[in-house]
């Protein structure tokens, strides 16, 4: 059996999210059942986030174990001729027994996009959070000073959340602004559950001056979520990198890592 690792890009408007699930139709379960066509056996696959209903990756990392003969880098070609056209395979390799896609993470970025103009676009719309009221961009700016470094993000998770711990260190967080388009783009060593949609939301209300620009800092006292804004919808948020040590590509199978995120 050898352990193959894909790069995975999907439109993640059609999808009850990236997990398997009885009542709804997942990106795991349409990768897995083209896959089990490939290489004719069935297929169980890792996913190193597991992405919400709507949300989008252009760069979900997976992997599977499997007796098939394709060469790794042909599981694009392959795939691809199976696979919807709202779910890609990018790249494939061979990695060794003890890889983990998701446990072996040591960090990832995610995009969060919002089209701030009065009547929004019909080409972008499974891909931005319209916003039709003008948006204070220099008060987002400021806000978004204060998410980097270590923080307890207690207050920016949504219930439901499983970590066992709250600490993130966020080594990087910035707003791009290009005409109507508002692009906020952050990357840290992991993330709790709905957090950047939390920190979306809430970057949303203080450019509508409806929270001050210093609620970050506020809730990482406080620890509540009450001091944060709305949960941002799941639509303008894109999983856009994952990263792995490089000493993850030649664990051996023996060595068990767990990090949550």
């Amino acid at each position: 059996m050898k352990r193959i690792l894909l790069t995975v890009e999907y439109d993640g408007t059609a999808y009850a999210g990236w997990q398997r699930q009885i009542n709804g139709l997942a990106v795991q379960q349409v990768l897995e059942e083209a896959l089990a066509v490939a290489c004719s056996h069935p297929v169980t696959v890792t996913g190193s986030s597991r992405t919400d209903a709507g949300v989008h990756a252009r760069m979900q990392m997976v992997h599977f174990d499997t007796d098939a003969t394709i060469p790794p880098d042909k599981y694009p070609f392959v795939l691809n001729n199976i696979l919807p056209p709202d779910i890609r395979v990018q790249a494939g390799r061979e990695v060794p027994p003890g890889f983990h896609a998701r446990f072996l993470t040591s960090g990832k970025t995610y995009t969060y996009r919002i089209l701030n103009n009065r009547h929004g676009t019909a080409l972008h719309r499974n891909l931005f959070w319209h916003i039709p009221v003008p948006l204070c961009r220099e008060l987002m700016e400021k806000a978004i000073g204060d998410l980097s470094g270590a923080h307890d993000f207690a207050a920016f998770q949504a219930a439901g959340g499983t970590a066992r711990t709250t600490v993130r260190h966020i080594s990087s967080a910035d707003l791009t602004v290009s005409g109507s388009e508002i692009i906020f783009r952050i990357t840290g060593n992991a993330f709790l559950y709905n957090m950047v949609r939390i920190i979306a939301g809430t970057l949303a209300e203080i450019g509508l001056e409806k929270r001050p620009a210093d609620a970050f800092s506020r809730a990482f006292v406080s620890l509540n979520r009450l001091d944060l804004g709305m949960t941002a919808p799941p639509h303008g948020l894109e999983l856009t990198e994952v990263f792995y040590p490089e000493k993850a590509f030649s664990v051996p199978e023996s060595l068990r890592w767990h990090e949550e995120g």
